[in-house]
């Protein structure tokens, strides 16, 4: 038996560590610690609600967007606001270009180092690379001449022993399967995917004055204003510029994202069979429909991965427990509170750092286990797409089934790192195809006279009651986000955040349930217990992302080996 621990995971707003048993090549238990205490819900406590959104920004530097909406529609919830048609069109704008800049970034610089070896991409020849990228795309870049100016550049970098992201990982590694050509193709689209987001996420900037941390969101509605005569508003030249990065990011995602992940997927079908994890899931749905009070993506809990029953979500059935982590409920242990309840008492009694091992057995992680009914519950792109397509969603059943032929797989592949990693992609392509939809609603309205982006009715704080409690649900690109807030005497009394990586990072529970990353982990194959690049796969296709050192041990616990990982 081995010991190999992977600290810190980086790219995520905090720290995440893994410990990991292996045995006979496989692992065999694993246990999710997050090193880093958050505190900014003891910080809201006492403040305005209508300035809560503006600081829940600061829980991520990544997901600023996301935290924006679930605040917001927290205090909208708990104070019954209804928005404007347009600020929803535009909400669900500025979350759509969200979701699709998010995963095609996780997808080539987050993830795709798992998957594809750079070096590799070296001994390609260029013009067989232009051959197979013609052959699943018309994409305008797709030369010998493009890629042979990709390679080169790939060769100056290693040449002057500057590589950058590329440095510290495991190429050359037994697990990697994509042949020269392949390789060099991934490489190039990654260097572009860098350019891309940089420009299609402006659309953040027009409608939210800034990226990161937008600053136009605002209870009852949006600050931006909608003037076709200002050139201080929304007016028609914004929107056609909105309407032009819209169609550059469908392009992209429809010839490149999508057309190199079936390419690499078609690699790895054996991943299709690693990593299902708790086999339970958790979407809250998202995306308002203006005039029809639908969700386009809906909501809903599938568990025990039995497809042919959605169950409707209440946030009622939501707990948190911290039997394994590092706080104390008032109420002893063995408690799980619902987040209106939610204490956030932090009592840190794991070892003093420098140190080898946590005690896994004990409070091991900074991360709360939310549980739904009691039971783990993955979320994220896969939780969401298979929610909708249990529930008859036209477009993600199409969709979901014309990848699953493309791969030659059946659904029962969903259930799996190769899974969750093809579900980022269908969800990037659906979304990239619909936001342009929601923007011509926009524009429609704005055709016809409607300018309204606020309901102020209740924008007074003498128009609340005495006291009120909301709950605000975001399908953010890592998955169900909700923000929980209670108001006394017009100031927050209590403000509790579950968020993604709290489901899906989770230790233990009070009855030593998994969560998703560990149960996910179990039964990962290792080539190389030194060089535990099938670890990060599994773990990456949840989204978060590292640059760590990993120490693997014996089982009396002696140092064996040392290893720098990207």
């Amino acid at each position: 038996m081995a010991k190999i621990v992977v600290d810190p995971i980086t790219r995520i707003e905090g720290h995440l560590r893994i410990e990991a048993e292996v045995n006979n090549g496989k692992v065999s238990d694993a246990w999710s610690s997050s090193t880093m205490f958050r505190g900014i819900e003891k910080i809201l406590k006492t403040r305005d609600p209508r300035d809560a959104w503006f600081f829940t920004q600061r829980f991520c530097g990544v997901c600023t967007t996301v935290h924006s909406i679930a605040s917001i529609r927290a205090v909208e919830n708990a104070l019954n606001i209804k928005i404007p048609a347009n600020a929803e069109l535009i909400r669900n704008i500025i979350i759509g270009i969200q979701n699709v800049q998010d995963h095609v970034i996780h997808f080539y610089h987050l993830h795709a180092l798992d998957w594809v070896d750079i070096t590799s991409g070296l001994k390609a020849d260029p013009a067989k690379t232009a051959a197979l990228a013609a052959s699943i795309s018309d994409w305008p870049l797709n030369s010998a001449t493009y890629f042979r100016g990709v390679q080169e550049k790939l060769k100056a970098f290693v040449a002057k022993g500057r590589l950058g992201p590329f440095a510290n990982a495991y190429w050359g590694h037994p697990a990697y399967r994509l042949p020269p050509e392949a390789n060099l193709m991934a490489t190039a689209h990654y260097l572009e995917a860098l350019e891309w987001q940089k420009d299609v996420i402006k659309i953040h900037a027009i409608l939210g004055s800034k990226n990161p941390h937008p600053q136009t969101f605002l209870v009852g509605g949006m600050a931006i204003a909608i003037d076709p005569d200002s050139q201080n508003a929304l007016n028609a030249d914004k929107l056609m510029e909105i309407k032009r990065l819209l169609a550059k990011a469908r392009e992209f995602v429809e010839k490149v994202y999508i057309p190199d992940l079936l390419a690499v997927a078609s690699f790895y079908k054996e991943w299709a069979g690693i990593g299902g994890g708790v086999g339970n899931f958790l979407s809250y749905g998202d995306f308002p429909q203006p005039g029809s009070g639908q969700l386009w993506m809906p909501s809903g809990a599938i568990m025990g991965k039995d497809l042919s029953k959605v169950i409707p979500v209440s946030h009622e059935k939501i707990t948190e427990y911290v039997d394994h982590s590092w706080y104390e409920y008032s109420g002893g242990a063995g408690k799980g509170l619902h987040p209106w309840e939610g204490e956030s008492e932090h009592k840190y009694s794991g070892p003093k750092p420098p140190f080898k091992n946590l005690d896994t057995d004990g409070k091991y992680s900074w991360v709360k286990a939310p549980r739904y009914e009691d039971q783990p519950m993955e979320v994220g792109p896969l939780a969401r797409l298979l929610v909708a397509y249990a529930s008859g969603h036209k477009e993600v059943k199409g969709a979901v089934d014309g990848v699953l032929h493309k791969l030659g797989v059946g659904p029962e592949a969903l259930f799996s790192t190769l899974g969750r990693t093809a579900a980022r992609g269908i969800d990037c392509l659906l979304i990239a195809q619909e936001t342009p939809k929601w923007l011509d609603q926009l524009i429609d309205n704005i055709g016809k006279g409607d300018y309204k982006v606020h309901n102020n009715e209740k924008w007074d704080p003498a128009t609340w009651p005495a006291e009120a409690a909301g709950y605000g649900w975001h399908e953010a690109p890592r998955g169900a986000l909700g923000h929980w807030i209670k108001i006394k005497d017009q100031k927050i009394l209590n403000y509790q955040a579950v968020v993604p990586s709290t489901w899906n990072a989770s230790p233990r529970d009070a009855k030593g349930l998994r969560g998703p990353y560990e149960a996910a982990l179990v039964g990962t194959p290792l080539a190389d217990p030194n060089k535990p690049l099938e670890i990060l796969r599994t773990i990456h296709s949840f989204d978060p992302c590292l640059a760590c050192a990993v120490h693997v041990f014996d089982a009396s616990g002696n140092e064996m080996v040392k290893v720098n990982v990207l």
